[in-house]
C-alpha cells in the first residue's frame, strides 16, 4: 500500500473512531484526492522546519485529520492547500510552545546549582601520566616516534605514513608494533 493510502487510510480509522464517520464517508473521495495531491508538498514543507521527516508525516497527520473533522464545509474553502499551510504553521508553532515550556522547566540557573571543582588528586595523576608520556616518548627512536605520533595524533593510516616516510606498509606496522611496546614497557611500572 502506498504512503498517501496508508495515510488516507489511517485518517479514515481515526475519524471514524472519533464518531464523526457519516462526515468523511460523504467528503472522503475529495478528501482523499486532496491528500493525494497536496500531503507529500505539505510534507516536505514541514521538514524543513522540523528537520525530521518522520515528525513532519505525523504533523500532516494532524492537519488532515483537523480538515476531517470539519466535515464537507471544507470544500467550501476557496484555496485549501492554503488552509492547509496555516492549520500546519499552527501546528509549528503550537509545538514549538510546547518544546521551549518543557525546555524552561529543564533549565537550571548556574547561580543556584554548585558546581563541583576539579578533583585536586585526579590533576596530579594527570599531570604525572603527561609528564612520563613525555619522557617515554623521547625514549623512542626518531623515526619511530615520527610514525607513531603521525598515526595517533594526525590520523594517518598505515598506507599514508608509509607514503609519507619511504616504507612499506609493514615497515610501519612494525614500527608501530616497537613503539606500542616500548610506551606498554616504560608506563607499565607505574
Amino acid at each position: 500500500m502506498s504512503e498517501p493510502a496508508e495515510a488516507s487510510s489511517a485518517l479514515s480509522a481515526e475519524v471514524t473512531e472519533s464518531g464523526d464517520e457519516s462526515s468523511l464517508r460523504e467528503g472522503d473521495s475529495s478528501l482523499a484526492e486532496l491528500y493525494r495531491r497536496e500531503s507529500s508538498r505539505l510534507v516536505r514543507l514541514v521538514a524543513r522546519e522540523t528537520r525530521n521527516r518522520e515528525d513532519a508525516r505525523e504533523l500532516v497527520q494532524d492537519v488532515f485529520f483537523r480538515l476531517a473533522r470539519l466535515g464537507r464545509s471544507w470544500e467550501a474553502l476557496e484555496r485549501p492547500q492554503a488552509y492547509l499551510r496555516w492549520v500546519a504553521a499552527n501546528l509549528l508553532r503550537d509545538r514549538a510552545k510546547i518544546a521551549r515550556r518543557r525546555s524552561a522547566s529543564l533549565h537550571l540557573v548556574a547561580d543556584e546549582e554548585t558546581l563541583a571543582g576539579a578533583d585536586p588528586h585526579k590533576l596530579l595523576e594527570s599531570r604525572d601520566m603527561l609528564a612520563r608520556l613525555e619522557t617515554a616518548m623521547m625514549r623512542l627512536k626518531p623515526r619511530t616516534r615520527e610514525i607513531f605520533m603521525a598515526h595517533r595524533v594526525e590520523g594517518l593510516s598505515y598506507a599514508e605514513i608509509a607514503r609519507r616516510t619511504g616504507l612499506s606498509v609493514k615497515g610501519v606496522e612494525k614500527q608501530m608494533s616497537k613503539a606500542l611496546v616500548a610506551l606498554d614497557h616504560i608506563l607499565g611500572g607505574r
